[in-house]
């Protein structure tokens, strides 16, 4: 055969050979729908819509160990999207595909549900931020506490690889659901593990601490509620926040710009300043100790929470006033916002023993959980474990508060701080001037930075130590330990020239100017305890008053809870000033009937003195133990 003829036929032959396309040539290469073999996982995947008692239905995601049997779910109510909360991977195993933070409820063959709240992402209904609970601010017959019954109901009627029994967990906004179902909790609820709530946004969470605005709540609120998924967030300018929230002016007309009246919340704000019956009516530190549970509460908080320093401390608080500290315990470990729920080996420059975050979870929650959900061993948590940062270990605790804070430290002459009162009058003053606010942190400050944003409570305060308008304080070298083991309290006397101003804070462990092991961290001064508390409330969080010019006035605030011990060689500082900016809003200096209604006209500086005499001592009441 001719050699032409012989290719010819060979490439007809192989033509024949090759099957039909079933698709035409303008199909492309992309499928209508991939669909993904998941024989080879070794867990079961739902999607379902869990029906409310008012016909909504809520978006929710149930993983389930293929070999589970009578094993105990995990519920997590979000905000976040829990189509993505609940798929960190696409990996076949279930260890991998969910949060690292889920390892060990996996490993233990747990069933773990993730659902949206009502209204956000993949859920029906109106989202309304943090919904309050049925009543005055509340006249329809749901809210999520009834959700989360209505949920725990339906998944011990159709999950039937279950035992029947439900914990519910999370963190930050969903810590507050998990408070929300502590209110009236299911049957089959057995027990609950908040992770740094939001339990009272005006007094200590996100929103404002002791009624002093936080800038960086703008961000969370249009992050949350200008759509159903996510928000874009506040639009910058430029990097440095601390020059763009200070050109921008008052807070409220920044946000007017940005759109902000669009957002219902945002006007709610607006119309609710003071601690009033709007705020008061869902502080939920209140409602659980009103309404107790009998659900097993193991409450979490960071010792350095930049988000919800509050709601923990102050749930754990109030259930032991009302008598319910039985089935309730609190762990306090050395970590940032949430920090539970990545590593915790260490916060800035200070290094743990181990990944504390991790010995939480598996040597914490999880017994805690086996315990309650399939009757395991006794969990064996002491009432309260709180991580000494400065000896570096976990100490457990059969009470809190161990020590009342009844210990005064006072402010003294040449910038001192002493046990004993002070023997001759003095005072010392600064000017506080508006265009000049102090940082909350070294700039440039982003405030979308979560690096930086994490770690501002363990700065080194020598980035302001030394200016005009800080007031810096300290003992001589102390030669024998000083361990503190619940709130210390500010109690300052200042006298203004304004009608306005706000106290800041804080408690500070000065380290030994030499570190062998870590050179930086020689001379290092560290904030245990740092809170604002803004003069108009002074007296009533609900009714603010003016401040009289130049009358001496008692600014008395609790401070966070702290377990620490100060160290021979080290000393105890306390700093004083009037901005933490652009964390929080400015305060104009001049009374302002509503502090949303500030001009730039009302800026202005005052002179701030601080008493410390006999008569008029300023101190910070210290809970030693002895």
């Amino acid at each position: 055969m001719h050699q032409q003829a012989l290719l010819a036929a060979v490439i007809a032959t192989a033509a024949a050979s090759i099957p039909a396309m079933a698709a035409s040539p303008d199909a492309g290469d992309i499928p209508a729908h991939f669909v993904r073999p998941i024989e080879q996982n070794d867990y079961i995947r739902r999607e379902v819509m869990v029906p409310m008692r008012d016909g909504v239905k809520l978006y929710t995601v149930i993983v389930i160990p293929k070999a589970a049997h009578r094993a105990p779910m995990v519920l997590t109510r979000t905000p976040y999207d829990a189509h993505d909360e609940a798929a960190s991977s696409n990996s076949p195993l279930m260890s991998e595909a969910l949060w690292p933070a889920d390892r060990e409820m996996v490993d233990a063959g747990f069933i773990r549900v993730y659902q949206d709240v009502r209204g956000k992402f993949r859920s029906e209904g109106t989202y309304e931020m943090t919904r309050p609970p049925i009543g005055p601010l509340n006249t329809s017959k749901t809210d999520d506490t009834t959700d989360a019954w209505d949920t725990t109901d339906w998944l011990v009627k159709n999950v039937p690889q279950s035992n029947g029994r439900v914990g519910m967990i999370g963190s930050s906004y969903e810590g507050w659901t998990v408070v929300m179902a502590l209110l009236h909790p299911h049957p089959a609820l057995r027990a609950a593990v908040p992770e740094s709530p939001m339990v009272d946004t005006w007094m200590g969470d996100d929103s404002f601490h002791y009624g002093a605005f936080r800038i960086k709540n703008l961000d969370f609120l249009a992050y949350e509620t200008e759509a159903k998924t996510n928000g874009s967030g506040v639009p910058r300018r430029q990097y440095d926040d601390y020059s763009t929230f200070l050109a921008a002016g008052p807070v409220a007309e920044y946000a007017r710009r940005a759109g902000f009246g669009q957002l219902p919340w945002w006007n709610k704000m607006l119309a609710h300043p003071a601690y009033d019956a709007f705020w008061q009516a869902q502080a939920l530190d209140r409602l659980i100790a009103e309404r107790p549970s009998d659900v097993p509460t193991l409450w979490e908080q960071g010792m350095w929470d930049q988000e919800d320093m509050w709601g923990a401390n102050h749930s754990f608080a109030a259930l032991k006033a009302a008598g319910h500290e039985s089935n309730n315990w609190l762990v306090i470990g050395p970590w940032a916002h949430s920090q539970v729920n990545r590593t915790g080996y260490s916060l800035g420059p200070f290094q743990w023993r181990g990944d504390t975050s991790e010995q939480f979870r598996a040597e914490m929650v999880l017994p805690f959980f086996k315990h309650y959900l399939e009757d395991g061993p006794d969990h064996a948590l002491s009432r309260v474990t709180f991580y000494d940062p400065s000896l570096n270990r976990w100490d457990h605790l059969a009470d809190w508060p161990l020590a009342q804070s009844t210990t005064p430290l006072y402010l003294t002459a040449d910038n001192g701080l002493s046990f004993d009162p002070p023997s001759q009058s003095g005072s010392d003053r600064y000017v506080s001037d508006p265009s000049k606010p102090v940082p909350f942190e070294p700039r440039p400050v982003n405030l979308r930075d979560r690096d930086t944003w994490r770690t501002w409570l363990v700065n080194d305060q020598r980035f302001v130590d030394g200016r005009p308008d800080v007031l810096t304080y300290q003992t001589p070298v102390l030669t024998t330990p000083v361990k503190l083991a619940g709130a210390p309290v500010a109690d300052i006397v200042e006298s203004i020239s304004g009608s306005d101003a706000d106290v800041v804070v804080k408690l500070i462990d000065v380290l030994p100017g030499e570190n062998p092991v870590q050179p930086k961290l020689g001379g290092y001064q560290l904030s245990i305890a740092t809170d604002i508390l803004r003069g108009r409330y002074r007296k009533s969080f609900s009714h603010p008053e003016p401040i009289p010019a130049g009358v001496s006035q008692h600014y008395r605030f609790t401070l966070p809870n702290v377990d620490y011990t100060f160290k021979p060689g080290h000393r105890i500082m306390v700093q004083i000033q009037s901005t933490l900016f652009p964390l929080y809003d400015r305060n104009p200096q001049t009374f302002v009937a509503n502090p949303y209604d500030i001009k730039n006209s009302d800026y202005r500086t005052a002179t701030i003195t601080v008493m410390h005499t006999p008569q008029e001592a300023s101190a910070v009441w210290l809970p030693v133990v002895k």
